[in-house]
């Protein structure tokens, strides 16, 4: 039996479309900062990116030109999500069992800022903001199950993952200030509530069929 835990770490799969022009750019990032610099403040660093992206939507309500708090903190965040773990691994001080539970405890709580805030700014019902939530984490325990049960970590899903969710969510705060929040056609949802209820259907669908895959897959080596 190994007694090295990164031996039992699951296989990151990531096939999302920027994956490898992103590990590029992580990987000539990574030496070049600062040596003080640690995964943990990285992390921290992400999490108070989210921070900014709640505060731009809920501003927003005063002036639309908050909105750009929101887009600035979707980068802070970024750099921080994806260079924690990049660091640890550029400058092999991985820490997997304490990285693994606290980045993605950090990030849940970032996604529930970040996207549960569009409820919060005149553009997107705040139910439909929480209904695409509750999609991404349903899709997020099907991923850290699988992670258990079958030894893969799926990072992306129809060739998306955390970076083009970062991207399309920018371009649409991009877009709030030139749509508006209006109702379409006396439906009392905006555009943007229509475009979120589709998003969260997309995300649990995948999370049905993941989920039923997985046991199939499961079933048929009798594991």
């Amino acid at each position: 039996m190994s007694t090295n835990p990164a031996a039992n770490m699951p296989t990151r799969i990531q096939q999302n479309f920027l994956a490898r022009h992103e590990r590029r750019l992580l990987n000539w990032i990574c030496p070049r900062l600062p040596a003080w610099t640690t995964p943990d403040q990285l992390t921290t660093l992400g999490f108070l990116g989210a921070v900014m992206v709640a505060a731009g939507y809920v501003l927003s309500w005063i002036d639309d030109e908050w909105l750009g708090l929101a887009l600035v903190g979707y980068i802070v965040n970024w750099f921080g999500d994806s260079l924690d773990g990049s660091l640890a691994r550029w400058r092999r001080i991985e820490r997997p069992n304490y990285g693994y539970f606290v980045d993605h405890s950090v990030d849940a709580v970032a996604t529930l800022l970040m996207v549960g805030a569009i409820g919060m700014s005149p553009y997107l019902r705040l139910d439909v903001a929480l209904m695409a939530v509750i999609g991404y984490f349903l899709l997020s325990i099907h991923t850290f199950i699988a992670a258990k049960v079958v030894g893969e970590f799926r990072l992306s899903y129809m060739a998306g993952g955390p970076t083009e969710l970062r991207l399309m969510l920018m371009a649409m705060t991009m877009a709030m200030p030139l749509i508006g929040g209006g109702d379409v056609l006396g439906t009392n949802f905006s555009a943007f509530d229509l475009f979120g209820l589709v998003v969260a259907s997309i995300l649990v669908t995948l999370f049905i069929i993941q989920s039923f895959a997985t046991a199939r897959m499961l079933r048929a080596r009798g594991a």
